[in-house]
C-alpha cells in the first residue's frame, strides 16, 4: 500500500461508553489472527503507534483488561458491553490494535485483511513484518 495522508478516525465499543480517536490512513491493513483469544472474539484489527491513539472523555473508567500467556498483550474491553474496540497487542506492545469494525462509518475507505497465524505466533511474527506497524512503517510484500 502506498503511504497516504492520515485522517482522524473515531470509534467506540457497542454501548458507546468507550470512545476514542486514532490517526491512520483511510486505507489500512488489518490483521485477522487465529490465536486462542482473537479467534474466539473474531477480532480483526489494524495497528498504529500508541501516540496516534487517544481515549476520549471518561472512557478509562469503563475499561477492564485481560492478560494471559506472556502477559504482554493487554486485551482491553468495555465493562458494560464487553466489546474489545482496541487493545495492546503482543506483536506491538508499543502500539494499539484497533478493531476496524469499531471505527465509525465514513473514514475507512479500504481495509485489506491479512492473516496472522497466532497459533504459530513466533514464526508468523518473523514472517509478516507486523512489528513495523507500530513504527508507522508500511508493510511491503
Amino acid at each position: 500500500m502506498d503511504l497516504e495522508t492520515e485522517v482522524v478516525h473515531n470509534g467506540k465499543c457497542h454501548c458507546g461508553r468507550v470512545r476514542w480517536r486514532v490517526r491512520a490512513p483511510s486505507s489500512v491493513i488489518a490483521w485477522k489472527c487465529n490465536c486462542s483469544n482473537c479467534a474466539m472474539r473474531g477480532n480483526t484489527h489494524f495497528i498504529v503507534p500508541s501516540k496516534k491513539f487517544e481515549l476520549l472523555g471518561d472512557s478509562e473508567e469503563y475499561i477492564t483488561t485481560y492478560t494471559f500467556g506472556t502477559h504482554t498483550a493487554k486485551h482491553t474491553f468495555c465493562k458494560v458491553c464487553g466489546i474489545t474496540s482496541f487493545y495492546i497487542p503482543r506483536s506491538n506492545p508499543d502500539g494499539i490494535a484497533v478493531t476496524y469494525r469499531c471505527v465509525d462509518p465514513g473514514t475507512l475507505n479500504h481495509v485489506e485483511i491479512k492473516h496472522y497465524d497466532g497459533m504459530n505466533w513466533e514464526s508468523s511474527y518473523n514472517q509478516t513484518g507486523i512489528a513495523s506497524c507500530s513504527k508507522g512503517e508500511v508493510i511491503q510484500e
